[in-house]
């Protein structure tokens, strides 16, 4: 028993399961639950479950035996069992309701890859997870193997990457990369490292929530040879911190790679300021920063788990000086439509001037911070290094710099311009005011 020094919580029927077995990522992968009669041997279902469960043309099921072992059997609310088997909620459609809610697609210059910001780009590498989470937003392509990415869009993504200079940084998601066969996540690892301008590589990943048994001393040793790399993980609920999480995540941060939380803020499953600090906290505690709290996109069947904003401000109200700042994740908006992630929070500034802006903290407590009065901004540090921004980078930005006087969205002055009759005004060769030069009283034409 020394390799596996604590015992894991197991649902009743894998109590016979041997410990090579249980703990072999490889068997939880090929034993996953899909069906209501698998999932019903485990937990018992309730009516609109099993009704979920046997609809055609769901979005895809599976379950690890791991993370199945984790819900309350007899609790329908449990938070676990909420995010990974449907129910009925998920077949009704609701206002606002998107297939590609972020716009992805638009902003694919290639298969696979997103460019929607300047300097970094998503990489597609898999449709293929541990499990499945019911507000997927990628549920479009992820789960279906037919929408595999193939060698040669692989190929297509890296020819891309290595012909725009612009991009500094990857971030690797699917599906969950470390569901890739060990060969093949380290081919794409060690080929993107062989393009000079890109600085980090980030890995976006459930697996050491949904299978920590895969975050082997093997996978780890492959993984640090590929510095920088960085890592998030996706935790909703406490109730996903167990000692196998705790494990892979000491694996992980002992291989160098900086881990970060992703959550996503579901009703009925983390939409309470109580839930949303203990998380953080037993997050800290096992050396995983909260990056993320995201609200639910407005993806297709995923409209019982959408909370309104307010709730989120509510959470983050109750974090923001009640706990460690390294401790607050962001509230973001995904913006529909492909605008990107807004960061939302409640407002700590309450007016300013040109010599004074008045604050407020997490009390109420409200003061004021005198502004420099000698403060000459065309002595602000000078950057010496490559030319910045790069193109992409101005937005509001530029309005502060001084280099541009307004933003236009496409197509606004021809929207605004209405092609219409001119004021006379507008041609003085025409027109002059009457009794001025030509001495006449009568009507000038316009």
């Amino acid at each position: 028993m020394a390799k596996y020094p604590f015992p894991s919580k197991r649902a009743a029927i894998y109590r016979d399961v041997p410990d090579e077995q249980w703990y072999n990522w490889r068997w939880q992968l090929s034993h996953r639950l899909n069906t209501a009669e698998e999932i019903g041997q485990v937990i018992p279902l309730t009516e609109s479950e099993r009704k979920a469960l046997n609809a055609p043309n769901l979005f895809r099921v599976d379950i690890t035996p791991y993370f199945i072992s984790l819900i309350d059997p007899q609790d329908p609310d449990d938070p676990i069992r909420k995010q990974v088997i449907p129910t009925a909620a998920e077949m009704v459609p609701f206002t606002a309701m998107m297939e590609d809610s972020l716009a992805e697609d638009r902003h694919s210059p290639v298969p696979g890859l997103v460019h929607r910001y300047p300097d970094r780009v998503l990489m597609l590498v898999t449709t293929q997870c541990a499990s499945y989470c019911r507000y997927c937003t990628r549920s479009r392509i992820v789960g279906d193997p037919s929408a595999t990415f193939s060698r040669s869009e692989f190929e297509m993504q890296l020819e891309y990457i290595r012909h725009t200079p612009q991009v500094r940084d990857v971030l690797l998601s699917g599906g969950d990369p470390l569901v890739l066969a060990p060969k093949i996540l380290e081919e794409i690892l060690s080929r993107l490292r062989e393009i000079e301008h890109i600085e980090i590589v980030r890995i976006g990943t459930r697996v050491p929530v949904f299978l920590p048994m895969r975050v082997t001393d093997e996978l780890c040793d492959m993984l640090q040879k590929y510095h920088p790399l960085w890592m998030n993980i996706h935790v909703n609920t406490p109730n996903e911190i167990t000692k196998e999480l705790e494990e892979a995540c000491d694996k992980l941060t002992r291989a160098g790679i900086p881990l970060g939380n992703q959550a996503v803020l579901l009703a009925g499953v983390n939409d309470n300021v109580d839930v949303q600090r203990q998380l953080v906290h037993d997050l800290v505690r096992i050396r995983v920063r909260p990056y993320y709290l995201y609200q639910c996109d407005l993806v297709e069947g995923a409209g019982h788990f959408r909370t309104p904003v307010g709730k989120g401000i509510e959470i983050m109200e109750g974090l923001r000086g009640h706990t460690s700042g390294y401790a607050v994740h962001q509230y973001i908006i995904d913006a529909p439509g492909g605008g990107g992630k807004i960061p939302v929070m409640p407002n700590y500034l309450l007016s300013y001037s040109d010599h004074k802006v008045v604050l407020r903290n997490y009390e109420g407590y409200i003061t004021t911070y005198e502004e420099p009065v000698d403060y000459l901004p065309e002595k602000a540090a000078k950057f010496k290094g490559l030319k910045r921004p790069e193109p992409g980078q101005s937005g509001v930005h530029g309005l502060l710099q001084g280099e541009e006087m307004f933003i236009k969205p496409e197509g606004f002055d021809e929207v605004h311009d209405r092609q219409g009759i001119q004021h006379r005004l507008k041609d003085e060769k025409k027109w002059q005011p009457l009794g001025i030069g030509s001495g006449s009283s009568e009507t000038h034409e316009s």
